[in-house]
């Protein structure tokens, strides 16, 4: 299972995350304390490391740095303050694989860490986070959807419908199978969400991109 540690001291912030990562598949592990993130990043446990600015005793540059440094090469997502643009370009200058500024969706996040960690395995920052199927493509590294070489705007929900299906070409999925994925545990099973979402998907891309399997669910067309 791929072990992800998250560094943050903001007990609330951790706490979602560690739980969305959790439903993900992932196995999340939390730590407050800058030292001992440290030395939990660099001591090969781990696949990947979420790092938080703020964080007890020294602050998650320093750990950045020392990281690097040491010549760790864990990838590492810096989760950023709001409105902190200076410490997003400070963090990727020092050796962050990506960043995200906090507030963010939680499916967000997930599609950065996948492509982050399809990234580790090919060693190709751009090979391992590009999904096609026909015209359709979409891009992990720059959360991007495109269709014929034309760039579409999607919301978060969406383009994670979109990831999806991309990782189940012509396999028809149940709502159910897409709430789990998409929603996690904020969900109401009874609910039309799926069909609310797939619909204005279908008005983006192309209602023959996705069809409608009757009684059963979605498949990429």
């Amino acid at each position: 299972m791929i072990r992800i540690l998250i560094a943050e001291d903001d007990e609330r912030m951790s706490r979602f995350i560690e739980e969305g990562l959790r439903v993900a598949g992932y196995a999340p592990s939390v730590v407050a304390d800058s030292v001992t993130a440290a030395d939990l990043a660099a001591s090969g446990e781990f696949d990947l490391l979420l790092l938080a600015a703020g964080l007890r005793r020294l602050d998650g540059f320093a750990v950045l740095a020392a990281l690097r440094h040491g010549q760790a090469g864990i990838p590492v997502i810096f989760l950023a303050a709001p409105g902190s643009a200076a410490d997003t370009l400070a963090a990727l200058e020092g050796g962050a694989d990506d960043c995200i500024v906090k507030p963010f969706p939680l499916e967000e996040l997930e599609a950065r860490v996948r492509a982050r960690l399809r990234t580790a395995d090919t060693g190709d920052p751009l090979t391992g986070s590009i999904m096609r199927y026909g015209p359709l493509e979409l891009n992990l590294h720059a959360l991007t959807v495109s269709v014929d070489g034309r760039t579409v705007e999607l919301s978060a929900r969406e383009f994670a419908l979109v990831e999806m299906f991309l990782l189940h070409p012509g396999q028809v999925l149940s709502r159910q199978q897409l709430l789990s994925h998409v929603w996690g545990r904020d969900f109401d099973g009874t609910s039309n969400v799926v069909d609310v979402h797939v619909r204005q998907l279908q008005l983006k891309i192309g209602a023959e991109r996705i069809l409608t399997a009757r009684d059963a669910g979605y498949r990429l067309g």
